[in-house]
């Protein structure tokens, strides 16, 4: 089969992410990296000046995701796209006809070469889908979607938590802390950007500095003043912020 010589950009904004793939392209001899973006602005900047034929475009980065720069192109053609995540919540599977692949983190190099193989096979017979993606956009908004897993680098490691299994969140300054039997978890990401992404039928912002997870809540005890006060079934107790007090009826529902 004969390949053709292929430009290509990594958004993402971990470095270390953008560091994988770019050492897993060295391997192939007909790329040619073009630019590196670590946002969703970089991104749209990159494709009007380098007209890429493939991005591998992270989903979720602050301010400005992977969904949002597709968005942003309109009618614009866009070049091929992997999508990247460390999230299964974005109905990857509806991707698969509408880009190139999806790969979820962490992936080895196997996983990535067949990614990489379709990539060539669609530029190769020149069936690219290179058109109007907002079609996608416009799915995904109409139904929400919600993380199944949340991936937590610590230690030299990554772990893959079920969400389901959180009990709390607790707000560390400009991190965020995951209670999750027992052990816990910590994670550079602010606590208001957290519940942003998470089922508000099974987590709720019961503090500034907390989030909890329903199915974890064993009673509200009434304390001095009618403030209210929660426990879990592991004992931790949470107040019940006042400004949150308001969702009141909903915990007792």
């Amino acid at each position: 089969m004969k390949y053709f010589s292929m430009k290509v950009i990594i958004v993402d904004d971990e470095p270390l992410a953008r560091r994988r793939i770019r050492a897993l392209l060295n391997d192939y001899a007909d790329v040619r990296l073009v630019a590196e973006c670590a946002n969703g602005a970089e991104a749209i900047a990159a494709i009007e000046e380098h007209a890429p034929d493939l991005m591998f475009l992270d989903v979720q980065m602050p301010e400005m995701d992977g969904l949002s720069v597709i968005g942003s192109r309109g009618g614009e053609s866009l070049p091929l796209i992997i999508f990247v995540t460390a999230y299964d919540q974005y109905g990857l599977a509806a991707f698969d006809s509408h880009a190139v692949d999806y790969l979820l983190k962490p992936f080895d190099r196997k996983r990535f070469s067949k990614a990489m193989e379709k990539a060539r096979a669609r530029l190769s017979e020149k069936s690219a889908v290179i058109g109007d993606l907002s079609d996608i956009v416009s799915r995904i908004e109409l139904r929400p979607h919600y993380p199944k897993h949340v991936s937590i680098r610590q230690d030299g490691r990554i772990f893959l938590i079920k969400t389901e299994t959180i009990e709390w969140i607790a707000a560390e300054k400009n991190y965020v802390r995951f209670h999750v039997g027992g052990r816990s978890y910590l994670r550079r990401e602010t606590i208001g950007n957290v519940g942003e992404k998470l089922d508000p039928d099974q987590f709720r912002r019961v503090h500034r500095s907390a989030i909890v997870n329903i199915a974890f809540i064993k009673e509200l005890r009434i304390v001095s003043g009618g403030d209210y006060k929660i426990v879990l079934l592991n004992e931790i107790e949470l107040v019940l912020g006042s400004t949150y007090q308001k969702n009141l009826p909903e915990f007792l529902s």
